[in-house]
């Protein structure tokens, strides 16, 4: 197959997608796709503008962009997640302002739905750079995603924070979905099942391959990889899905 003819992946570049490649980038579907790689944002705009074809993108996607879910896998949890983390000057319920990641869709319009659902607060969010101790010189608290929150310790910071996996699982019982393969329309899901098949047996691999270069430790990449992120779109997983979208557009917009 030419490699114009392939179709065109964009792959989020945080180490929760690793898994889920490793088969497009070193097993038998390395030839099957031409990849590319991306902040969550970016990988939703280019699926919006045409420069890809199908990508890992963010759930709230789905429905701004009227998008199909191709593959039965996906960036999930169910439980702490610990990558998605709201960092708070303030007390939760008393959070105005909250610079949320500038690399983040769907953890943006979660951390509204927590404020406002569990806590009873009513924040605006404006887009800033992951950068923490700027973010909080500008609002009440920080919203901090992937890579860049795994390189926080939160137990040592001298603020509040909460893990938003953790805040939704507990408040909705169910799992949450922060990211799906989707397109225009459905692929066969077969390439992407056996990519993420292949990456699981490899995991060891993985682990040497990413820790040094994702600013974190070899223990840290394994714990995040096997006990945080799961990847499966079962049926809960859906459901968790479902009532994100619902909440998702209940809510009253305030992103500037």
């Amino acid at each position: 197959m030419k490699l114009s003819q392939r179709p065109r992946v964009c792959v989020v570049n945080y180490l929760n997608t690793v898994p889920l490649v490793w088969g497009m980038l070193h097993g038998e579907q390395r030839d099957l796709f031409d990849l590319s790689f991306a902040l969550p944002s970016e990988c939703a705009d280019r699926l919006a503008d045409g420069r890809a074809d199908i990508g890992i993108v963010p759930a709230i996607e789905l429905t701004r962009q009227d998008l199909v879910i191709t593959a039965d896998t996906a960036i999930a949890c169910r439980g702490p997640v610990r990558s998605i983390l709201l960092v708070s000057k303030v007390p939760f319920d008393r959070i105005r302002t909250v610079a949320g990641d500038s690399s983040s869709r769907t953890s943006v319009v979660l951390v509204e739905i927590i404020l406002r659902r569990k806590y009873g607060a009513d924040p605006v969010v404006e887009s800033h750079a992951p950068q923490l101790e700027l973010m909080l010189a500008k609002c009440d608290a920080a919203l901090i995603i992937g890579d860049p929150a795994l390189r926080i310790d939160p137990s040592t910071l001298p603020f509040r924070w909460l893990d938003l996996g953790r805040e939704w699982t507990t408040m909705t019982g169910l799992p949450m979905v922060f990211a799906v393969w989707a397109g225009r329309h459905r692929y066969d899901p077969e390439p992407f099942d056996a990519s993420l098949r292949y990456g699981l047996d490899h995991l060891d691999d993985i682990v040497e391959a990413e820790y040094g270069r994702r600013g974190i430790t070899a223990e840290l990449t394994r714990e995040y990889l096997t006990h945080n992120v799961a990847v499966e779109l079962g049926r809960v997983e859906r459901e968790g899905l479902d009532l994100y979208l619902e909440y998702a557009q209940a809510r009253r917009p305030v992103l500037l």
